[in-house]
Protein backbone atom coordinates (compact mmCIF):
# COMPACT_ATOMS: atom_id res chain seq x y z
CA UNK A 1 0.00 0.00 0.00
CA UNK A 2 1.16 3.33 -0.83
CA UNK A 3 1.75 5.53 1.81
CA UNK A 4 -1.11 7.81 2.96
CA UNK A 5 -1.59 11.37 2.83
CA UNK A 6 -2.50 13.16 6.17
CA UNK A 7 -5.42 15.24 6.05
CA UNK A 8 -5.49 17.46 9.44
CA UNK A 9 -8.98 18.80 10.12
CA UNK A 10 -12.61 18.00 9.41
CA UNK A 11 -13.99 21.02 8.54
CA UNK A 12 -14.80 21.95 4.92
CA UNK A 13 -11.61 22.34 3.33
CA UNK A 14 -10.15 19.13 5.37
CA UNK A 15 -13.15 16.96 4.17
CA UNK A 16 -13.23 18.50 0.28
CA UNK A 17 -9.61 17.64 0.24
CA UNK A 18 -9.92 14.32 1.65
CA UNK A 19 -12.67 13.48 -0.97
CA UNK A 20 -11.12 14.69 -4.07
CA UNK A 21 -7.52 12.17 -2.99
CA UNK A 22 -10.03 9.47 -2.25
CA UNK A 23 -11.78 9.71 -5.75
CA UNK A 24 -8.02 9.13 -7.28
CA UNK A 25 -7.64 5.96 -5.24
CA UNK A 26 -5.34 7.32 -2.41
CA UNK A 27 -5.45 6.16 0.44
CA UNK A 28 -5.71 9.07 2.95
CA UNK A 29 -5.68 9.11 7.24
CA UNK A 30 -8.15 12.22 8.27
CA UNK A 31 -6.96 13.38 12.07
CA UNK A 32 -9.26 15.57 13.86
CA UNK A 33 -9.18 17.02 17.56
CA UNK A 34 -12.44 16.32 18.89
CA UNK A 35 -15.62 14.34 17.10
CA UNK A 36 -15.71 14.90 13.24
CA UNK A 37 -18.54 17.05 13.03
CA UNK A 38 -17.33 19.43 15.62
CA UNK A 39 -15.70 22.46 13.80
CA UNK A 40 -16.38 25.85 12.54
CA UNK A 41 -18.13 24.92 9.46
CA UNK A 42 -20.51 22.81 11.58
CA UNK A 43 -21.27 26.27 13.19
CA UNK A 44 -20.86 28.62 10.15
CA UNK A 45 -24.94 30.06 10.21
CA UNK A 46 -25.09 32.23 7.21
CA UNK A 47 -24.51 30.93 3.93
CA UNK A 48 -22.18 30.46 1.20
CA UNK A 49 -21.59 33.24 -1.31
CA UNK A 50 -21.35 32.49 -4.67
CA UNK A 51 -22.43 33.49 -8.30
CA UNK A 52 -25.34 30.94 -9.19
CA UNK A 53 -28.01 33.98 -9.43
CA UNK A 54 -28.81 35.03 -13.32
CA UNK A 55 -28.52 38.97 -12.13
CA UNK A 56 -25.08 38.22 -10.45
CA UNK A 57 -21.48 37.71 -12.18
CA UNK A 58 -17.94 36.92 -11.11
CA UNK A 59 -16.88 40.76 -12.01
CA UNK A 60 -19.27 41.92 -8.83
CA UNK A 61 -18.26 39.10 -6.71
CA UNK A 62 -14.48 39.70 -7.21
CA UNK A 63 -14.59 43.76 -6.62
CA UNK A 64 -16.66 42.88 -3.29
CA UNK A 65 -13.92 40.67 -2.17
CA UNK A 66 -11.05 43.19 -2.73
CA UNK A 67 -12.95 45.98 -1.56
CA UNK A 68 -13.98 44.01 2.02
CA UNK A 69 -10.27 42.86 1.92
CA UNK A 70 -8.66 46.76 2.13
CA UNK A 71 -6.29 46.47 -0.59
CA UNK A 72 -4.60 43.15 0.86
CA UNK A 73 -6.05 40.44 -1.19
CA UNK A 74 -3.84 38.70 -3.92
CA UNK A 75 -6.32 39.22 -6.68
CA UNK A 76 -5.53 36.30 -8.54
CA UNK A 77 -6.48 34.20 -5.63
CA UNK A 78 -9.86 35.88 -5.25
CA UNK A 79 -10.90 35.32 -8.98
CA UNK A 80 -10.05 31.58 -8.92
CA UNK A 81 -12.48 31.18 -5.20
CA UNK A 82 -15.10 33.36 -7.60
CA UNK A 83 -14.93 31.69 -10.93
CA UNK A 84 -14.40 28.04 -9.52
CA UNK A 85 -17.00 28.26 -6.87
CA UNK A 86 -20.30 27.82 -8.71
CA UNK A 87 -18.66 24.83 -9.43
CA UNK A 88 -18.02 22.98 -5.86
CA UNK A 89 -21.29 24.71 -5.02
CA UNK A 90 -23.13 22.82 -7.69
CA UNK A 91 -20.95 19.36 -7.21
CA UNK A 92 -22.16 19.85 -3.53
CA UNK A 93 -25.26 19.76 -4.23
CA UNK A 94 -25.07 16.88 -6.68
CA UNK A 95 -23.73 15.02 -3.77
CA UNK A 96 -26.81 15.97 -1.67
CA UNK A 97 -26.80 19.23 0.54
CA UNK A 98 -30.00 20.79 0.79
CA UNK A 99 -29.75 25.05 0.52
CA UNK A 100 -33.10 26.93 0.83
CA UNK A 101 -35.23 27.48 -1.87
CA UNK A 102 -37.96 30.24 -2.56
CA UNK A 103 -41.83 29.52 -3.32
CA UNK A 104 -40.88 29.44 -7.10
CA UNK A 105 -38.77 26.16 -6.63
CA UNK A 106 -35.41 28.44 -7.23
CA UNK A 107 -32.14 28.56 -4.85
CA UNK A 108 -33.35 31.49 -2.37
CA UNK A 109 -30.17 33.98 -2.53
CA UNK A 110 -29.99 36.31 0.86
CA UNK A 111 -27.44 39.21 1.26
CA UNK A 112 -24.79 40.48 3.90
CA UNK A 113 -22.57 42.94 4.82
CA UNK A 114 -20.26 44.48 1.58
CA UNK A 115 -22.06 42.68 -0.78
CA UNK A 116 -23.16 44.34 -3.86
CA UNK A 117 -26.28 42.03 -4.48
CA UNK A 118 -28.12 38.97 -3.08
CA UNK A 119 -26.11 36.14 -3.81
CA UNK A 120 -25.59 34.07 -0.35
CA UNK A 121 -27.28 30.45 -0.56
CA UNK A 122 -28.25 29.67 2.88
CA UNK A 123 -29.53 25.72 4.08
CA UNK A 124 -32.33 25.36 7.32
CA UNK A 125 -32.66 29.14 7.43
CA UNK A 126 -29.84 29.60 9.48
CA UNK A 127 -27.58 26.16 9.63
CA UNK A 128 -25.77 26.47 6.50
CA UNK A 129 -22.28 25.44 7.92
CA UNK A 130 -24.16 22.13 9.58
CA UNK A 131 -25.76 21.14 6.40
CA UNK A 132 -22.41 21.35 4.36
CA UNK A 133 -20.60 19.68 7.34
CA UNK A 134 -23.17 17.10 6.77
CA UNK A 135 -23.44 16.48 3.88
CA UNK A 136 -19.08 15.95 3.19
CA UNK A 137 -19.25 13.81 5.78
CA UNK A 138 -21.73 11.64 4.76
CA UNK A 139 -19.80 11.18 1.02
CA UNK A 140 -16.65 10.03 2.84
CA UNK A 141 -18.63 7.22 4.39
CA UNK A 142 -18.59 5.62 1.25
CA UNK A 143 -14.74 4.93 0.62
CA UNK A 144 -13.05 2.15 1.47
CA UNK A 145 -9.28 4.04 1.41
CA UNK A 146 -10.11 6.59 4.32
CA UNK A 147 -9.20 5.56 8.01
CA UNK A 148 -10.34 8.30 10.46
CA UNK A 149 -8.86 9.38 13.31
CA UNK A 150 -11.01 11.52 15.91
CA UNK A 151 -9.51 12.69 19.27
CA UNK A 152 -6.22 13.25 17.85
CA UNK A 153 -4.62 17.14 18.10
CA UNK A 154 -1.97 18.03 16.24
CA UNK A 155 1.09 18.36 18.17
CA UNK A 156 4.36 17.97 15.65
CA UNK A 157 4.73 18.36 11.76
CA UNK A 158 7.97 16.22 11.20
CA UNK A 159 9.77 17.36 8.18
CA UNK A 160 13.22 15.75 7.07
CA UNK A 161 15.69 18.84 5.47
CA UNK A 162 12.65 20.99 5.34
CA UNK A 163 10.85 18.45 3.71
CA UNK A 164 7.57 16.58 5.23
CA UNK A 165 8.10 13.28 6.59
CA UNK A 166 5.34 12.66 8.82
CA UNK A 167 3.29 14.18 11.93
CA UNK A 168 2.91 13.20 15.60
CA UNK A 169 -0.96 13.70 17.41
CA UNK A 170 -1.47 13.51 20.65
CA UNK A 171 -4.49 11.31 21.39
CA UNK A 172 -7.05 12.64 24.08
CA UNK A 173 -8.48 9.67 24.71
CA UNK A 174 -5.06 7.17 25.59
CA UNK A 175 -3.06 9.93 26.81
CA UNK A 176 -0.54 9.04 24.31
CA UNK A 177 2.09 10.28 21.45
CA UNK A 178 1.36 8.80 18.03
CA UNK A 179 3.20 9.52 14.99
CA UNK A 180 2.67 8.73 11.23
CA UNK A 181 4.53 8.71 8.55
CA UNK A 182 3.65 10.27 5.56
CA UNK A 183 5.35 12.49 2.41
CA UNK A 184 2.49 14.47 2.30
CA UNK A 185 0.64 16.52 4.79
CA UNK A 186 -2.97 18.89 4.14
CA UNK A 187 -2.90 21.18 6.76
CA UNK A 188 -7.10 22.26 7.21
CA UNK A 189 -7.02 22.70 11.16
CA UNK A 190 -9.00 25.72 10.93
CA UNK A 191 -7.84 29.26 12.90
CA UNK A 192 -7.20 30.69 16.26
CA UNK A 193 -10.29 32.48 16.88
CA UNK A 194 -10.57 30.37 20.23
CA UNK A 195 -7.21 31.36 21.99
CA UNK A 196 -9.82 35.05 22.26
CA UNK A 197 -11.56 35.13 25.67
CA UNK A 198 -14.74 35.96 23.73
CA UNK A 199 -14.79 34.09 21.20
CA UNK A 200 -17.61 32.50 18.73
CA UNK A 201 -15.83 29.51 18.21
CA UNK A 202 -15.92 26.33 19.66
CA UNK A 203 -12.76 25.38 21.79
CA UNK A 204 -10.63 23.29 19.60
CA UNK A 205 -9.80 26.22 17.27
CA UNK A 206 -6.91 27.06 19.06
CA UNK A 207 -4.81 27.32 16.01
CA UNK A 208 -2.61 23.74 16.59
CA UNK A 209 -2.05 23.59 12.72
CA UNK A 210 -0.76 26.89 12.46
CA UNK A 211 1.34 26.72 15.79
CA UNK A 212 2.95 23.51 14.57
CA UNK A 213 3.61 24.71 10.72
CA UNK A 214 5.85 27.68 12.27
CA UNK A 215 7.78 25.64 14.78
CA UNK A 216 8.31 22.87 11.78
CA UNK A 217 9.43 25.97 10.02
CA UNK A 218 6.92 27.20 7.62
CA UNK A 219 5.98 30.86 7.05
CA UNK A 220 3.18 32.27 8.66
CA UNK A 221 1.47 35.56 7.09
CA UNK A 222 -0.86 38.11 8.19
CA UNK A 223 -1.34 37.03 11.82
CA UNK A 224 -2.50 40.07 13.35
CA UNK A 225 -5.79 40.04 11.32
CA UNK A 226 -7.97 38.49 13.32
CA UNK A 227 -11.80 39.21 12.31
CA UNK A 228 -14.09 39.98 15.52
CA UNK A 229 -17.88 39.65 14.33
CA UNK A 230 -20.00 42.50 15.47
CA UNK A 231 -22.88 40.77 16.83
CA UNK A 232 -21.98 37.62 19.22
CA UNK A 233 -24.79 37.21 22.21
CA UNK A 234 -23.76 39.31 25.29
CA UNK A 235 -26.55 37.51 28.24
CA UNK A 236 -24.74 36.71 31.74
CA UNK A 237 -26.38 33.70 31.44
CA UNK A 238 -25.70 32.72 28.09
CA UNK A 239 -22.98 31.61 26.05
CA UNK A 240 -21.09 33.90 23.28
CA UNK A 241 -23.76 32.60 20.52
CA UNK A 242 -23.14 34.17 17.18
CA UNK A 243 -25.80 35.89 15.85
CA UNK A 244 -25.89 35.87 11.68
CA UNK A 245 -24.74 38.38 9.49
CA UNK A 246 -28.01 37.39 7.71
CA UNK A 247 -29.69 39.03 10.23
CA UNK A 248 -28.87 42.63 9.39
CA UNK A 249 -28.59 41.91 6.11
CA UNK A 250 -32.50 41.04 6.07
CA UNK A 251 -32.93 44.21 7.60
CA UNK A 252 -31.90 44.15 12.03
CA UNK A 253 -30.65 47.24 13.33
CA UNK A 254 -28.50 47.75 15.76
CA UNK A 255 -29.29 50.57 18.63
CA UNK A 256 -27.37 51.59 21.87
CA UNK A 257 -29.06 51.82 25.86
CA UNK A 258 -31.02 53.92 24.72
CA UNK A 259 -32.87 52.61 21.65
CA UNK A 260 -31.25 55.09 19.33
CA UNK A 261 -29.82 53.59 15.95
CA UNK A 262 -25.78 54.88 15.42
CA UNK A 263 -24.06 53.37 12.95
CA UNK A 264 -24.93 56.04 10.74
CA UNK A 265 -22.61 57.93 12.61
CA UNK A 266 -20.12 55.66 12.00
CA UNK A 267 -20.39 54.91 8.17
CA UNK A 268 -22.33 55.07 5.13
CA UNK A 269 -23.26 51.89 5.09
CA UNK A 270 -24.61 52.01 8.53
CA UNK A 271 -25.68 48.06 9.19
CA UNK A 272 -24.38 46.88 6.67
CA UNK A 273 -20.29 48.38 6.65
CA UNK A 274 -17.45 45.84 6.51
CA UNK A 275 -17.49 43.73 9.59
CA UNK A 276 -13.96 45.45 11.19
CA UNK A 277 -16.16 48.82 10.61
CA UNK A 278 -19.16 47.25 12.56
CA UNK A 279 -17.61 45.71 15.20
CA UNK A 280 -15.24 48.93 15.72
CA UNK A 281 -18.47 51.48 15.92
CA UNK A 282 -19.94 49.18 18.60
CA UNK A 283 -17.23 49.23 20.59
CA UNK A 284 -16.54 53.09 20.14
CA UNK A 285 -20.28 53.32 20.74
CA UNK A 286 -20.27 51.36 23.93
CA UNK A 287 -17.14 53.12 25.35
CA UNK A 288 -18.68 56.55 24.77
CA UNK A 289 -21.75 55.78 26.68
CA UNK A 290 -19.92 53.46 29.22
CA UNK A 291 -21.83 50.60 28.34
CA UNK A 292 -20.20 46.62 27.63
CA UNK A 293 -23.17 45.77 25.10
CA UNK A 294 -25.53 47.56 21.95
CA UNK A 295 -28.72 45.90 20.66
CA UNK A 296 -29.80 44.08 17.88
CA UNK A 297 -33.63 44.48 17.03
CA UNK A 298 -34.56 41.73 15.15
CA UNK A 299 -37.78 42.43 15.61
CA UNK A 300 -38.52 45.09 12.92
CA UNK A 301 -38.80 41.95 10.33
CA UNK A 302 -41.58 40.61 11.79
CA UNK A 303 -42.54 37.55 14.17
CA UNK A 304 -42.88 34.50 11.37
CA UNK A 305 -40.18 36.06 9.30
CA UNK A 306 -37.87 35.33 12.04
CA UNK A 307 -38.78 31.83 13.29
CA UNK A 308 -38.76 30.83 9.86
CA UNK A 309 -35.28 32.60 8.15
CA UNK A 310 -34.06 32.02 11.76
CA UNK A 311 -34.79 29.10 13.48
CA UNK A 312 -31.35 28.13 15.24
CA UNK A 313 -30.86 31.79 16.59
CA UNK A 314 -34.70 32.08 17.85
CA UNK A 315 -34.52 28.70 19.67
CA UNK A 316 -31.17 29.20 20.68
CA UNK A 317 -32.03 32.44 22.60
CA UNK A 318 -35.39 31.27 23.88
CA UNK A 319 -33.60 28.88 25.56
CA UNK A 320 -31.77 32.22 27.55
CA UNK A 321 -35.44 33.59 28.57
CA UNK A 322 -35.07 36.22 25.48
CA UNK A 323 -37.68 35.81 22.50
CA UNK A 324 -35.50 37.81 19.94
CA UNK A 325 -39.33 38.53 18.06
CA UNK A 326 -40.32 40.67 20.52
CA UNK A 327 -36.92 42.54 22.15
CA UNK A 328 -33.93 43.11 21.07
CA UNK A 329 -30.66 41.48 21.66
CA UNK A 330 -28.07 42.29 23.89
CA UNK A 331 -24.54 41.82 21.56
CA UNK A 332 -20.94 42.62 21.49
CA UNK A 333 -18.09 41.92 19.27
CA UNK A 334 -16.51 38.75 19.83
CA UNK A 335 -13.00 36.70 18.08
CA UNK A 336 -14.73 35.07 14.94
CA UNK A 337 -12.40 34.30 12.15
CA UNK A 338 -8.23 34.24 11.74
CA UNK A 339 -7.66 35.72 7.79
CA UNK A 340 -3.58 35.00 9.31
CA UNK A 341 -2.48 31.72 8.68
CA UNK A 342 0.54 29.34 6.82
CA UNK A 343 1.90 31.04 3.59
CA UNK A 344 0.62 29.60 0.50
CA UNK A 345 0.53 29.92 -3.24
CA UNK A 346 -3.21 29.46 -5.11
CA UNK A 347 -1.68 26.01 -5.31
CA UNK A 348 -2.26 25.87 -1.64
CA UNK A 349 1.80 24.85 -1.47
CA UNK A 350 3.72 26.06 1.11
CA UNK A 351 7.49 27.12 1.64
CA UNK A 352 8.00 23.40 3.41
CA UNK A 353 7.93 20.60 0.56
CA UNK A 354 4.80 18.48 0.79
CA UNK A 355 2.92 20.72 3.35
CA UNK A 356 -0.40 22.12 1.98
CA UNK A 357 -2.97 24.21 3.29
CA UNK A 358 -5.98 25.07 2.93
CA UNK A 359 -9.18 26.48 4.85
CA UNK A 360 -9.07 29.01 7.79
CA UNK A 361 -5.41 27.27 8.70
CA UNK A 362 -3.66 29.01 5.57
CA UNK A 363 -3.10 32.57 4.30
CA UNK A 364 -3.56 32.37 0.71
CA UNK A 365 -4.47 36.20 0.09
CA UNK A 366 -8.49 34.97 -0.65
CA UNK A 367 -9.44 37.51 2.80
CA UNK A 368 -6.97 40.19 2.49
CA UNK A 369 -7.08 42.45 5.61
CA UNK A 370 -10.61 41.66 6.55
CA UNK A 371 -12.75 38.55 5.03
CA UNK A 372 -16.20 39.38 2.87
CA UNK A 373 -19.00 37.89 4.37
CA UNK A 374 -19.42 34.08 3.77
CA UNK A 375 -16.90 33.49 1.82
CA UNK A 376 -14.92 31.03 3.84
CA UNK A 377 -16.89 28.06 3.48
CA UNK A 378 -16.44 28.56 -0.83
CA UNK A 379 -12.76 28.88 -0.01
CA UNK A 380 -12.99 25.82 1.88
CA UNK A 381 -14.35 23.70 -1.23
CA UNK A 382 -12.27 25.49 -3.63
CA UNK A 383 -8.76 25.61 -1.77
CA UNK A 384 -9.14 21.77 -0.17
CA UNK A 385 -9.93 20.46 -3.60
CA UNK A 386 -6.83 22.38 -4.83
CA UNK A 387 -4.75 21.24 -1.77
CA UNK A 388 -5.37 17.56 -2.79
CA UNK A 389 -4.35 18.35 -6.68
CA UNK A 390 -1.29 19.94 -5.52
CA UNK A 391 -0.58 16.72 -3.35
CA UNK A 392 -1.08 14.06 -5.67
CA UNK A 393 1.81 15.94 -7.95
CA UNK A 394 3.86 16.65 -5.59
CA UNK A 395 3.33 12.30 -4.87
CA UNK A 396 4.51 11.72 -8.26
CA UNK A 397 7.94 12.38 -7.41
CA UNK A 398 8.25 12.06 -3.87
CA UNK A 399 10.84 10.23 -2.02
CA UNK A 400 9.84 7.34 0.29
CA UNK A 401 9.44 8.90 4.29
CA UNK A 402 12.37 7.73 6.65
CA UNK A 403 11.10 5.65 9.52
CA UNK A 404 10.03 7.83 12.90
CA UNK A 405 10.45 6.68 16.03
CA UNK A 406 7.18 6.99 17.99
CA UNK A 407 8.11 8.70 21.45
CA UNK A 408 5.79 9.06 24.81
CA UNK A 409 8.49 10.36 26.79
CA UNK A 410 6.03 13.31 27.93
CA UNK A 411 5.75 15.10 31.19
CA UNK A 412 3.33 14.51 33.59
CA UNK A 413 0.51 17.22 34.30
CA UNK A 414 0.50 17.21 37.78
CA UNK A 415 -1.90 20.19 38.05
CA UNK A 416 -4.05 20.48 35.10
CA UNK A 417 -6.35 23.36 36.82
CA UNK A 418 -3.66 25.47 36.88
CA UNK A 419 -2.53 24.82 33.38
CA UNK A 420 -6.20 25.95 32.94
CA UNK A 421 -6.08 29.01 34.63
CA UNK A 422 -3.09 29.84 32.49
CA UNK A 423 -4.53 29.50 29.35
CA UNK A 424 -7.66 31.36 30.99
CA UNK A 425 -5.15 34.32 32.12
CA UNK A 426 -3.51 34.60 28.32
CA UNK A 427 -6.96 34.41 26.82
CA UNK A 428 -7.95 37.91 28.52
CA UNK A 429 -4.88 39.59 28.46
CA UNK A 430 -5.02 38.72 25.25
CA UNK A 431 -8.36 40.06 24.47
CA UNK A 432 -7.41 43.23 26.52
CA UNK A 433 -4.03 43.73 24.56
CA UNK A 434 -5.40 42.32 21.10
CA UNK A 435 -8.69 43.06 20.74
CA UNK A 436 -10.81 45.04 18.55
CA UNK A 437 -9.02 48.34 19.22
CA UNK A 438 -5.04 48.01 20.02
CA UNK A 439 -2.14 50.17 20.78
CA UNK A 440 1.36 50.20 20.48
CA UNK A 441 2.26 50.23 24.53
CA UNK A 442 -0.44 46.86 24.88
CA UNK A 443 0.99 45.16 21.74
CA UNK A 444 4.64 45.37 23.14
CA UNK A 445 3.45 44.43 26.53
CA UNK A 446 1.93 41.04 25.22
CA UNK A 447 4.94 39.82 23.26
CA UNK A 448 7.04 39.80 26.44
CA UNK A 449 4.25 38.27 28.51
CA UNK A 450 3.56 35.99 25.38
CA UNK A 451 6.96 34.46 24.55
CA UNK A 452 7.84 34.44 28.44
CA UNK A 453 4.89 32.42 28.63
CA UNK A 454 6.12 30.53 25.30
CA UNK A 455 9.19 29.68 26.79
CA UNK A 456 8.50 28.28 29.82
CA UNK A 457 5.81 25.87 28.73
CA UNK A 458 7.31 25.00 25.46
CA UNK A 459 7.39 21.32 26.59
CA UNK A 460 5.78 17.72 25.49
CA UNK A 461 2.84 17.52 27.77
CA UNK A 462 0.96 14.51 28.84
CA UNK A 463 -2.17 16.56 28.21
CA UNK A 464 -3.79 18.46 25.41
CA UNK A 465 -4.17 21.41 27.63
CA UNK A 466 0.09 21.68 28.17
CA UNK A 467 -0.09 21.26 24.38
CA UNK A 468 -2.89 24.37 24.52
CA UNK A 469 -0.82 26.40 26.71
CA UNK A 470 1.70 26.04 24.18
CA UNK A 471 0.30 26.85 21.14
CA UNK A 472 -1.83 29.90 22.59
CA UNK A 473 1.67 31.39 24.13
CA UNK A 474 2.81 30.80 20.41
CA UNK A 475 0.19 32.73 18.72
CA UNK A 476 -0.34 35.24 21.04
CA UNK A 477 3.42 36.11 20.11
CA UNK A 478 3.03 36.31 16.37
CA UNK A 479 0.00 38.33 16.44
CA UNK A 480 1.48 40.93 18.30
CA UNK A 481 4.73 40.69 16.45
CA UNK A 482 2.91 41.04 13.04
CA UNK A 483 0.74 43.88 14.52
CA UNK A 484 3.71 45.65 15.15
CA UNK A 485 5.47 45.30 12.44
CA UNK A 486 2.22 46.65 10.80
CA UNK A 487 2.68 50.44 10.60
CA UNK A 488 -0.48 51.59 10.13
CA UNK A 489 -4.35 50.61 10.57
CA UNK A 490 -5.91 48.51 8.06
CA UNK A 491 -8.82 46.26 7.88
CA UNK A 492 -9.08 44.02 11.27
CA UNK A 493 -6.12 45.59 12.74
CA UNK A 494 -6.87 49.13 14.32
CA UNK A 495 -4.30 51.10 16.23
CA UNK A 496 -5.57 53.98 17.77
CA UNK A 497 -1.79 55.21 17.55
CA UNK A 498 -1.27 54.35 14.03
CA UNK A 499 -4.82 54.79 12.47
CA UNK A 500 -4.38 55.81 9.04
CA UNK A 501 -3.43 52.82 6.34
CA UNK A 502 0.09 53.73 4.59
CA UNK A 503 1.36 50.15 4.58
CA UNK A 504 -2.08 48.54 3.41
CA UNK A 505 -0.13 46.68 0.35
CA UNK A 506 2.38 44.88 2.44
CA UNK A 507 1.88 41.58 3.79
CA UNK A 508 3.59 40.51 7.41
CA UNK A 509 5.21 37.43 6.95
CA UNK A 510 7.17 35.92 9.65
CA UNK A 511 8.98 32.24 10.26
CA UNK A 512 11.20 31.40 12.98
CA UNK A 513 14.13 32.70 11.81
CA UNK A 514 12.51 36.45 12.46
CA UNK A 515 11.98 35.19 16.17
CA UNK A 516 15.30 34.09 17.19
CA UNK A 517 15.74 36.70 19.55
CA UNK A 518 12.87 35.85 21.34
CA UNK A 519 13.43 32.29 21.05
Amino acid sequence: MSEPVLVIGSGVAGLRAAIELLEKGQTVYLFTKDKADVCNTDKAQGGVAVVLKEDDNFESHIEDTLNAGAGLCRKEAVEILVKEGPKRIKELINWGANFDKNNDGKLDFTKEAAHSTNRILHALGDATGHEVERTLLEKIKSYTNLKVFEHNMLSNIITHQQTINGAEFFNTKTKKYETYNSPAVILSSGGYAAIYKNTTNPSVTTGDGIASAFLSGATLEDMEFVQFHPTALKRYNAPQFLLSESMRGEGAVLINDKAERFMEKYHRLKELAPRDVVARSIVFEMKKRSIDKVYLDASVMGEEFVRNRFPTIYNECLKYGLDITKEAIPVAPAAHYTMGGVKTDVFAQTDVKGLFAAGEAAANGVHGANRLASNSILEGLVYGKRAAISAMNYLKNAEKTKDIENKNDCIKCENIDAIKKKIDDIKERLWERLGVVRSIGDMKDMVECASGMFLKYNKKYCCAEGLELRNIALLSVLIAYSALERKGSIGAHYCIDTPHAYDSKKHISVNKKDLMELF
